[in-house]
């Protein structure tokens, strides 16, 4: 029997998720979290066959909940579920150790699919993803400029892009607002952009928002 740890912040999908594992033969939701300091305990407390992670967490957020996982529990198979889509996040979060990645949208049978596949040792990827693989392997392929953020700096990007204000995405980070006003700076910098305007019209045309 797969134990499965799922970890997102909205009860309701975690309640979804829960009666959709339990009813898949094999496997069962072990446990939940809904931010990453309740993740690491659930961790560090049980043994686990996967983790379903969201990637909009609380704090840290979910990009770096992913590292520390990895860095802690090498083998653990984590499939990130997400409303972002893939042809914005897929690439980043594989690339920052992710066994899969699948978005909510997606079919119950295509969940259960995909905490097999991870389970039994592979990687699950859409098509398109796997193509998006590719092509980020070829150096003939131009970077988008937000590749060059830290994960930070990028999450200030999205949040702007989704129309946050700095003091309001100082408290979604639990960040002082001078320090968030600094990543802002540093994001305007490194893409060649001079207001939040171009920055939200960045996020929106690359789907970098939900």
């Amino acid at each position: 029997m797969l134990r499965v740890l799922v970890v997102d912040d909205h009860a309701v999908v975690r309640e979804g998720l829960k009666r959709i594992i339990d009813d898949a033969p094999g496997m069962q939701v072990g446990g939940e979290a809904a931010d990453p300091a309740q993740a690491l305990a659930q961790l560090q407390s049980g043994s686990w066959d996967v983790v379903v992670l969201d990637l909009d967490l609380p704090g840290r957020g979910g990009q770096e909940l992913l590292r520390e996982i990895k860095g802690r529990h090498a083998n653990l198979p984590v499939l990130i579920l997400s409303f972002h889509a893939e042809e914005a996040y897929g690439v980043p979060a594989l690339q920052s150790g992710a066994d899969g990645y699948l978005m909510k949208d997606s079919g119950t049978g295509l969940l259960v699919q995909a905490i097999e596949k991870v389970a039994s040792g592979g990687k699950f990827v859409t098509a398109s993803l796997a193509e998006q693989l590719a092509r980020a392997a070829s150096a003939e392929v131009d970077r988008p400029r937000h590749a060059v953020l830290s994960e930070r700096e990028h999450e200030v990007l999205r949040l702007i892009g989704s129309g946050l204000a700095v003091s309001q995405i100082a408290e979604q980070m639990s960040l002082s607002v001078k320090t968030v006003s600094t990543y802002r700076r540093r994001v305007l910098d490194k893409m060649g952009l001079r207001n939040n305007a171009q920055l939200t019209h960045y996020a929106v045309k690359h789907q970098l928002v939900g």
